[in-house]
């Protein structure tokens, strides 16, 4: 599924973005390589956790990724996120955007694709999250709600948030 310029999203026109929704199979190897180099770049060097990101489920058949692309740079990726099928519930994750482009809605976009992407596939579950604490009320902008106390995950306070279907 292709996304272009936020159109089918949000209902709004915006031409900075393509966001696109593809299995791993269906991602191109550069595309692939940009996203997780972005995921490492982030919070394996920025956020200063170090923990195996390449984790397996990138790889499952059901496993959709996000790629946001930036419409003005020769399709450079600005942002990824992955949803998981976990059976009874979609889990979004890995849910990051490059430094330059924070702050403009492009995280807002990346989103909206995501929770596009989990309710095409399926429309009545649930959708599951494990937010960095300051963000969860960005998180609620979308309709989740606090899941559960908070947990330290690599040293950084989380959130586990809920969108009930």
């Amino acid at each position: 599924m292709t996304v272009q310029d936020g159109e089918g999203v949000d209902g709004r026109h915006d031409d900075r973005w393509t966001a696109r929704v593809a299995t791993l199979d269906e991602l191109d190897p550069r595309t692939a390589y940009a996203a997780w180099r972005l995921r490492q770049d982030v919070f394996v060097v920025e956020q200063a956790c170090a923990y195996p990101d390449l984790d397996g489920r990138d790889a499952e058949p059901a496993t959709r990724h996000v790629v946001l692309l930036d419409g003005e740079e020769d399709g450079r990726v600005v942002g990824t996120a992955r949803v998981l099928d976990d059976g009874d519930v979609q889990r979004i994750g890995r849910v990051v955007c490059h430094p330059d482009v924070r702050g403009t809605g492009a995280s807002g976009v990346l989103m909206r694709t995501a929770l596009a992407a989990a309710t095409a596939a399926a429309p009545a579950a649930d959708v599951v999250l494990g937010a960095q604490s300051p963000l969860t009320g960005w998180y609620g902008r979308f309709g989740f709600a606090p899941d559960g106390p908070e947990y330290l995950e690599d040293d950084i306070p989380h959130t586990p948030m809920r969108l009930r279907r």
